[in-house]
């Protein structure tokens, strides 16, 4: 989409997840995403979810928003990645109104009840202009009353994750994630991985080309800056690690996300 100047935008992410659709599940398998929500949704539920609207912001292919389904909410969704968006229209039908969108132009679809963007799709904003645009999308798209929660990766995430190889062997493809950021990669910096997938039966499958995916880093303070920007209340701060259970204060260090709950001024 074109930018505010008409420039083209960078579509890192769209490539990104146009390469790696085919896997992601595969990829990810290990994401408990009903674990996750059982943690996160307690936190948002005590300053009063209006009703059961939601919309689920970079929803990929439908793992975040399932559990949602499940639970009797009304869900809307979109996705950068137009085939991320079609593998989970293939496991939702029409029980989820499902879109293709930019989450730096992101439409009006409607006043929800709660608004998330979960998994950190919002650190392939690589810039904290996107990131209010895309903040200030998600306050549009919010109710009276309602909520918004968001996570982003920390330092922890990008100086272990993202600076290491980690090799996943499922289903017929050979799944490989190579860092290149450092261990004591800086904040507020851009870091980057390549992710490749070999068919380990050619004659079965299509191997993928490395396909580079590039995140940026967001300390609390210009996350709560961007907030303010957008028209947004940042309500409660939270950071976890690998066993999903919120805690505070957000530490960079300790913690591998950093979980914003916040609603429109």
């Amino acid at each position: 989409m074109a930018g505010d100047q008409g420039e083209e935008r960078p579509q890192w992410a769209e490539i990104a997840y146009e390469a790696i659709a085919p896997v992601y599940d595969e990829f990810t398998a290990h994401h408990d995403y009903d674990l996750w929500l059982g943690q996160l949704l307690p936190k948002v539920e005590p300053y009063g979810i209006p009703g059961r609207r939601l919309l689920d912001v970079a929803c990929g292919t439908g793992k975040s928003f399932i559990p949602m389904l499940e639970k009797g909410w009304e869900v809307t969704a979109c996705d950068i990645s137009p085939k991320m968006v079609a593998i989970a229209r293939e496991k939702v039908g029409d029980r989820a109104k499902l879109s293709v969108a930019d989450m730096r132009d992101l439409p009006v679809f409607g006043e929800f009840d709660l608004v998330f963007c979960l998994d950190d799709a919002v650190n392939y904003l690589l810039g904290t202009e996107e990131l209010e645009q895309a903040l200030t999308g998600m306050r549009r798209n919010l109710g009276p009353g309602g909520l918004l929660m968001f996570d982003v990766n920390t330092l922890e995430a990008y100086r272990t994750f993202f600076a290491e190889e980690v090799v996943v062997e499922r289903d017929g493809f050979r799944m490989i994630w190579k860092g290149r950021s450092t261990p004591d990669q800086p904040p507020s910096s851009i870091a980057e991985a390549s992710f490749e997938v070999e068919a380990l039966d050619p004659e079965a499958a299509a191997s993928i080309a490395p396909e580079l995916h590039r995140e940026r880093h967001f300390p609390e303070a210009e996350v709560l800056e961007a907030l303010e920007r957008a028209g947004l209340e940042c309500l409660d701060v939270y950071g976890h690690h690998d066993d999903a259970v919120p805690k505070q204060p957000l530490h960079e260090l300790d913690h591998t996300k950093g979980v914003y709950i916040a609603r429109a001024r």
